[in-house]
């Protein structure tokens, strides 16, 4: 287990620096109104609940595959609710970096939430071929 999430930590580092990239790229083009200055902290913010999120997924893929099925919706809901709450947070305490801050977070999530399902996919295929009987 443990090195499968060694590997997804280093792809997860890999891809967010890609993401950086290019969210610095479009820092450098786009007038600073469209860019809200919390940025930073959004990457380290999807970054942290990717990684809880795989975590506890990858404990759970070693039981039965009901218990992985239920531990993915019910991450997915609670995901959803924090994300919904953050943002309400955020844009009631800072009206005027709403619009800027909603975008970026709606396309960090958009990003890392594929980034995530892919690899458990993927883990999920792998552990299929292994464990299938031929």
């Amino acid at each position: 287990m443990k090195s499968g999430y060694i590997k997804f930590l280093q792809n997860l580092l890999i891809y967010s620096a890609i993401l950086g990239g290019l969210a610095f790229l479009f820092y450098l083009f786009v007038p600073k109104k469209f860019i809200t200055p919390v940025l930073p902290f959004l990457f380290f913010f999807f970054i942290a609940m990717t990684l809880i999120s795989y975590y506890i997924l990858l404990r759970t893929l070693k039981m039965r595959l009901n218990r992985f099925v239920n531990t993915f919706l019910l991450s997915t809901v609670l995901k959803l609710l924090v994300f919904i709450g953050i943002m309400i947070t955020y844009v009631l305490l800072n009206r005027f970096d709403a619009i800027p801050f909603m975008i970026s977070f709606f396309i960090l999530y958009l990003c890392y939430t594929i980034f995530e399902v892919v690899s458990l996919i993927r883990l999920t295929k792998n552990q299929g071929q292994v464990t299938s009987p031929r």
